[in-house]
């Protein structure tokens, strides 16, 4: 008897909640919450809002007047999102002096929409998977960026240098490490 009682409680409580819900409204319920579920997965890491985490390489090269050039750079080939990974990734970063360096018209062209992969493979060049400290790089080492190509380390004393390009400061990050440069790495 308590058996036959309960199973009746149970068909009883099922037909209650199918008589609430009819399949127009299931459809309609089930396609805003794939609208919601789209819509957070468009926003990407870089969306995400953290008041007390260490800030991420994207949001200290934002942060830098120095570094307005690269960040404009890195919006366009649309590496953000991956910046903002947790990584950890070594980013060798051009100052906004090391970009007017180059021939004119060349950062104008690359942030051209129909050169965005062009832009990505320098970028690319430049980041490294994984946290590089200066203290642990020697001299001659070469790692590979990337985008598949290889920097070459050099020391001089205390200075350090990438492909020839002096590390002026060091900033480390919550997901790795910021290497300043005065210069733009170019892939060989």
């Amino acid at each position: 008897m308590k058996t036959t009682f309960k199973a009746l409680m149970i068909i009883g409580s099922l037909s209650l909640l199918s008589c609430g819900s009819s399949p127009e409204a299931t459809s309609s319920d089930a396609q805003t919450e794939s609208a919601n579920v789209n819509q957070a997965t468009v926003v990407g890491q870089s969306g995400v809002k953290d008041e007390t985490s260490a800030p991420n390489i994207v949001q200290v090269a934002v942060g830098s007047k120095d570094h307005t050039t690269l960040v404009t750079a890195v919006k366009a080939a649309e590496l953000v999102d991956a910046l903002s990974n947790a990584g950890p990734f070594t980013v060798f970063a051009p100052t906004n002096a090391a970009f007017d360096k180059l021939p004119a018209g060349t950062v104008d062209g690359l942030l051209k929409p129909e050169k965005k992969a062009d832009l990505a493979s320098i970028l690319e060049y430049h980041t490294y998977v994984g946290a590089l400290k200066t203290d642990y790089m020697q001299d001659g080492q070469e790692y590979e960026m990337v985008n598949g190509g290889k920097v070459k380390i050099t020391k001089e004393g205390d200075k350090t240098f990438v492909n020839g390009s002096e590390v002026v400061a060091s900033i480390s990050t919550s997901n790795g490490m910021i290497h300043v440069i005065n210069d733009v790495l170019l892939p060989k």
